[in-house]
């Protein structure tokens, strides 16, 4: 059986945005401008849940807030990758979606690192 367990629906939405965008990225037509493009939005794409997989491990809050906020920085960047091809040439329904949902998950990601900030700030 192939059971994939998450901690929390934020890990799950993380990775499913890194399986999306790989596979968005897989019906892209060939070119060194994608090629560079997309050595970037696989990087950053995949980066954002694996920080924030390392953030449940975290020692401290002090390193469970830097991992989040590598995660933060990471789906940023993502989504300029995203606008980024969808200027340049693709705006199907997959990366229209692809950018809401990295939209929606720095909403997140920000909200955690406001609060785990403010929390340490008082402390």
């Amino acid at each position: 059986m192939n059971e994939t367990i998450f901690k929390n629906d934020l890990q799950e939405r993380l990775f499913n945005f890194a399986v999306k965008t790989i596979q968005s990225f897989m019906n892209l037509p060939n070119g060194k401008e994608y090629d560079v493009i997309g050595w970037q939005i696989l990087k950053s794409s995949s980066s954002c849940g694996a920080n924030y997989d390392e953030a449940q491990g975290a020692v401290s809050k002090a390193d469970f807030s830097n991992k989040t906020g590598i995660a933060l920085k990471e789906m940023r960047e993502s989504n300029y990758w995203i606008r980024l091809i969808m200027a340049v040439n693709e705006t199907s329904e997959d990366w229209i979606k692809l950018k809401t949902e990295s939209v929606e998950l720095m909403h997140i990601l920000g909200s955690i690192c406001t609060k785990t900030s403010a929390q340490r700030k008082f402390k």
